[in-house]
């Protein structure tokens, strides 16, 4: 893959955002005006600057009418540092969901939550009652300090999780905009109750050091253009990779001594997944260490991170603008020595960490307090009620009844902490009678690793399908392992609608890229804890063909495997050239496999049914399918 920059930057002008940004008086125009208009969108400036506010501009695809308007509505998108979402938050978000959403809400893969189908004649009173209610949407979206995430587990007795959760809010709170816009535009200028800010993150937030403050402006950090591109931060423990670590902006690593108490942290930068088909210049990168900073010192070796990709990040190709490609242009030894002009001081040596392990932290579990825990999966994000499957009604009554706060995970899952053990059959009786699985044992482990992005009908970026077609996908995928012999094999497998990467599918052991309607890029080789970038093995690879094309695949993993070599590790030891020289002489009959099994497509609401009478009846799906037809063809004759 070619890695190179595109021209010099000094000879290109500045992108048309860079002018939009510049204007907005500190994203406030045209937003403030067209908020007023008794219209159903915005114009494309205020698009561009909706983002900051926490809102996506969409169009729903499945309604679109040819010679009419587009369906126009919004996503609104939740800020929630180290995925905290307190009781009334999550009650207020529950009740939008229905007064103006779809009934829905999304868990994102980087712990906030979305709501999709706001008109907006509806978005101003949406967000107004979710800063009431103890929750922002500032800074979601846009060019800017996105979401700070963190380790979920509620560990109290293990302090470098309580350290994570602690500095992952502070750091969301020394990089928010300053801008008064926000408040203006959506509460007439009414500041919301929040939580007291650190005195430490006030007085560093306003601390020159040697360029990282613009003084005199109404954002001290980010300037009037804000960053070049969003800017991805995450805080996490020695071992820890529930947070996809490498595939951050920065990513600062807890290190304490032996008593535990906090000493300082370990520096990752550079890491981001974002890329165009087509766009050898665009590529997904992994974070580099970058060295260690002391805990007095953290927030200016931040701020001199920041300023750095905010004054030599790209700002005339918004594809190069990320500063992975800053990093990867310039070298880690290069950057480390900007940093350290605007830190004032040399950055120490990177500390030695163990092996980063993935977790999902699912079912119950003790914290360490003497109460519990319960992480719950729930498919690609997707909080609802259908049928006898009542999610979203059985957590509505549970944080109801017990007023629990919330943790939302890296991989798009939930946690409630702090659960007296005598509420954990109440807990259990309320999952039970709504159809909700706690025990992760009984989750396809497929299902469990997987993470899809929405795609279609509302991202408009998406090429096609993921949310709605990885159901499908997974019991394919299973079906097809059970045929060749690996019933027992799982591994991660990641969908998105387009290259963008939302749901990380280029840390996946099996990755699929939206490329074309109905087709993938399919990428191969990721580890299982997500330590390695996988690699595109093939760039289209239309749904209907999946069968044919991964059995000889699966087939050489079980003739080849070393013992309990994941299937990740198997494609990264024996290379593309090899599994492609086996599957070019594949026959399904010498090699023990049956030959592909013919398919056909269903609607949408037929699928959803018969996944949940699998469910209930614990049988698969192609054996209903099977029986039915049986049945139905002997009715015939």
């Amino acid at each position: 893959m070619v890695k190179s920059a595109p021209s010099p930057i000094a000879s290109r002008k500045p992108s048309k955002l860079e002018g939009i940004k510049e204007n907005s008086n500190f994203l406030r125009e045209p937003v403030a005006t067209e908020i007023l208009q008794d219209t159903t969108h915005f114009t494309e400036n205020a698009v561009q600057l909706l983002k900051y506010h926490g809102s996506y501009q969409q169009d729903n695809r499945d309604n679109r009418t040819k010679g009419q308007e587009k369906d126009y509505q919004f996503m609104l998108r939740t800020k929630n540092p180290g995925g905290l979402v307190p009781p009334q938050l999550y009650l207020a978000l529950d009740k939008l969901a229905d007064e103006y959403g779809n009934h829905t809400l999304r868990v994102t893969t980087r712990q906030g939550f979305q709501m999709h189908g706001i008109l907006k004649k509806n978005l101003k009173i949406a967000i107004a009652t979710i800063v009431k209610n103890l929750g922002t949407t500032l800074g979601a979206c846009g060019d800017i300090n996105r979401n700070v995430m963190a380790p979920p587990a509620p560990f109290k007795n293990r302090p470098e999780y309580q350290y994570a959760w602690e500095y992952a809010q502070n750091i969301a709170d020394l990089l928010s905009a300053q801008t008064g816009a926000y408040y203006e535009i959506w509460l007439d200028g009414e500041k919301a109750i929040s939580a007291e800010e650190d005195p430490e993150v006030k007085a560093a937030r306003q601390r020159n050091g040697n360029g990282t403050i613009i003084h005199n402006n109404e954002e001290p950090i980010y300037g009037t253009h804000y960053m070049p591109r969003k800017f991805k931060i995450c805080v996490t423990v020695p071992g820890d990779n529930s947070v996809d670590l490498y595939s951050q902006d920065l990513t600062l690593v807890v290190i304490t001594n032996k008593k535990g108490q906090l000493e300082g942290f370990n520096i990752f930068a550079g890491g981001g997944l974002g890329r165009t088909h087509g766009k050898e210049e665009t590529f997904a990168r992994l974070a580099d260490p970058i060295g260690y900073v002391a805990k007095d010192d953290v927030y200016d070796v931040v701020k001199a991170i920041v300023a750095t990709q905010r004054d030599y990040g790209d700002r005339t190709d918004r594809r190069h603008a990320r500063l992975k490609y800053l990093i990867n242009d310039w070298g880690v030894d290069k950057f480390r020595t900007q940093v350290e002009e605007y830190f004032g001081k040399p950055v120490e040596a990177f500390k030695p960490l163990p092996e980063f392990k993935y977790h999902d932290f699912l079912g119950w579990n003790e914290q360490g307090d003497g109460k519990l825990f319960l992480g719950i999966s729930i498919d690609n994000g997707r909080i609802k009620d259908e049928g006898s499957f009542q999610l979203k009604t059985a957590l509505r009554e549970i944080v109801e009844q017990l007023n629990l706060s919330i943790r939302l995970t890296p991989n798009h899952n939930l946690i409630f902490y702090d659960i007296e053990p005598d509420s954990k059959e109440a807990i259990q009786e309320i999952l039970n009678s709504h159809g909700v699985v706690s025990d992760p044992d009984k989750i396809e482990p497929l299902e469990r690793y997987a993470m899809a992005c929405p795609a279609l009908p509302t991202c408009g970026l998406a090429i096609t399908e993921s949310e709605r077609a990885i159901p499908g996908i997974l019991e394919r995928i299973r079906t097809l392992l059970d045929k060749v012999g690996l019933q027992n094999e799982h591994f991660v497998v990641r969908m998105t609608g387009c290259p963008n990467g939302c749901a990380r599918p280029y840390l996946a052991e099996l990755g699929f890229v939206g490329s074309a309607p109905e087709s993938y890029q399919l990428w191969l080789g990721g580890s299982p804890n997500q330590t390695r970038l996988a690699q595109p093995y093939t760039e289209k690879l239309h749904h209907n063909d999946l069968e044919s094309f991964l059995e000889p695949i699966f087939v050489y993993f079980k003739k080849s495997r070393k013992s309990k070599e994941s299937f990740g590790d198997f494609c990264d030891r024996v290379g593309f050239d090899a599994i492609r020289e086996f599957t070019a002489t594949y026959d399904p009959q010498t090699n023990g496999a049956n030959k592909s099994r013919h398919r056909v497509n269903l609607k949408a609401e037929v699928y959803s049914k018969l996944k949940e009478v699998a469910q209930s009846q614990s049988k698969p799906m192609t054996q209903l399918v099977t029986e039915a037809l049986e049945a139905y063809f002997q009715n015939l004759s």
